[in-house]
């Protein structure tokens, strides 16, 4: 299947003429062989295939890019979501470095390199990126949490004060669950960070910083969920490198003993977990 898969990839144009029987001849495989591969790339049979390549190579000979829309069907074949939400997922990425506002990025990252302690609220997908963003500053030495119960978000808010820093992630910006506490810490006197889809929106009001991301265009399997975690994601990257080249000396030794203290979980090379 490999032949077939390298032969399709490198000539579309050429293997879009050849029937089925021809392109098991140029490859020196067999029929069978050819329609497992077009199974195996998500399309019903070689037929499929055959056409889609038609299409690519069509597109390469006229120098347009790739007509690709971000809508997935229930129909699409496997390779088709494959290649949409790659797309989606890179535009989401181009679109939410662009409009970075990198001065307000540095002003947070030099606000929880000096942070006594870090809060960072999030609810749902939001909220499984602020537990990467606490573990990924916990495993360089700094004092984050996570709460994932918004009452108790709250009351650890109360606890915070000048010197701590308070993280909110909402992509609408509108979760009262996440603006809550972000507000809580606002007025005890905390440096405040919003990560947010909407510059405008209600949590911005308890935002010292406000950091921006950009979302994909959504779909009714491409919920809105899959793309705002793409770019929060890397304003997350973003932050924690930032704070890592800011505490090197202290960062490096917290990184490599957290990496020390789990070694012991990992299953030796060859064997299997």
């Amino acid at each position: 299947m490999q032949r077939v898969a390298e032969a399709v990839a490198s000539d579309p144009a050429g293997c879009a003429a050849l029937t089925v029987t021809g392109l098991a001849e140029r490859t020196g495989t067999s029929e069978a062989t050819v329609v497992r591969t077009a199974r195996l790339l998500g399309y019903p049979g070689y037929r499929d295939l055959r056409l889609a390549l038609a299409g690519l190579a069509a597109q390469q000979q006229s120098g347009r890019a790739p007509a690709l829309t971000t809508d997935i069907t229930v129909d699409d074949p496997i390779a088709d979501v494959v290649a949409k939400l790659a797309h989606d997922e890179q535009q989401t990425l181009a679109d939410t470095a662009a409009g970075l506002d990198t001065v307000q990025l540095g002003a947070a990252v030099a606000a929880l390199v000096a942070a006594r302690r870090i809060d960072v609220y999030g609810i749902g997908a939001s909220g499984l990126v602020a537990q990467d963003l606490t573990q990924k500053l916990l495993r360089i030495g700094l004092m984050a949490h996570a709460p994932g119960d918004p009452h108790l978000a709250v009351t650890n808010a109360v606890q915070l004060r000048a010197g701590d820093v308070a993280v909110a992630i909402t992509h609408s910006g509108s979760t009262r669950d996440v603006i809550e506490p972000l507000r809580v810490a606002f007025e005890r006197g905390a440096t405040t960070v919003a990560i947010t889809g909407r510059p405008d929106a209600p949590v911005t009001q308890y935002a010292d910083h406000v950091l921006t991301t950009s979302t994909a265009r959504e779909s009714e399997l491409r919920p809105a969920a899959m793309s705002s975690r793409t770019g929060q994601l890397l304003v997350v990257d973003c932050l924690f490198v930032g704070v890592a080249q800011r505490t090197y000396e202290t960062a490096a030794p917290a990184l490599a003993a957290s990496y020390e203290a789990l070694a012991h979980r990992r299953s030796p090379r060859g064997r299997r977990a």
